[in-house]
Parts: structure tokens; C-alpha cells; sequence
């Protein structure tokens, strides 16, 4: 080999691993970036599940209120819906700690339930 050959080959193979290097650290840096794109796609999904989820469950609250008040002979249904609604968790401890007390049982005639010592059926009105 003639020495201009030879320092051709010396340069190209000295030349050569550096851009080797640069290529995978490129691969490892786009493997990174992808991670932390799945990363950031993750918690943008907890972020939009957890107001839906407490959405869902002012609902179901606000429903079960609405229902045990009617139930219970409660003239002021809608008070404590929007009680429950305002003040969440906190409304619905107040709404059962002041409701009246006692156990629900089925009405005869209409079968909804009422209040085992109400006279009437809030619903029926049948005694």
C-alpha cells in the first residue's frame, strides 16, 4: 500500500466511530424522547379522567339525594340537591346527618319507598 492509501484508510476508520457514536446517540436520544411523549400522553389521560370521574360522582350523589329525600317525605328535595352539588362530599354529610331518621320500606300500592313511621306514601299519597 502507498502511504497516501494507507493514511486515506487511517482517516476513514478514525473518522468513522465518531459518526457511528453520534447515529446511535441520536437513536437512544429519539428512544428517550418517545418515552417521556408516552409519559406526558399518560398523565394528560389522568388529568381529563379525574375531573369526569368527580363529575360522575356528583351525579350519582346528587341522584341518591334527590331520591332518599323524595323517599323520606323531604319538601325540600331541590335545597339539598343543590346543597350536595355546591359543597360536594361535605353537603351530603350534612344532608344525612339532619335527614329524618328511620328505615325505608316499600309502599303496598305504588311500591316506591317510604319512611316505615310516615302516615303517607309521598309518592301515592295512600296510607
Amino acid at each position: 500500500m502507498s502511504t497516501s492509501s494507507l493514511r486515506t484508510t487511517v482517516g476513514l476508520a478514525l473518522r468513522l466511530p465518531p459518526a457511528l457514536l453520534a447515529q446511535s446517540a441520536f437513536a437512544q436520544n429519539a428512544a428517550e424522547d418517545a418515552a417521556a411523549l408516552g409519559a406526558c400522553a399518560a398523565c394528560s389521560g389522568i388529568m381529563i379522567l379525574i375531573p369526569i370521574a368527580f363529575l360522575v360522582l356528583n351525579i350519582a350523589l346528587l341522584v341518591w339525594v334527590a331520591k332518599d329525600a323524595k323517599a323520606r317525605g323531604m319538601d325540600n328535595a331541590v335545597v339539598w340537591m343543590v346543597l350536595v352539588m355546591c359543597t360536594s362530599v361535605l353537603g351530603l354529610v350534612i344532608y344525612i346527618l339532619s335527614r329524618p331518621k328511620g328505615d325505608l320500606v316499600p309502599c303496598a300500592n305504588c311500591e316506591n319507598q317510604r319512611l316505615q313511621t310516615s302516615a303517607t306514601c309521598p309518592q301515592c299519597g295512600s296510607a
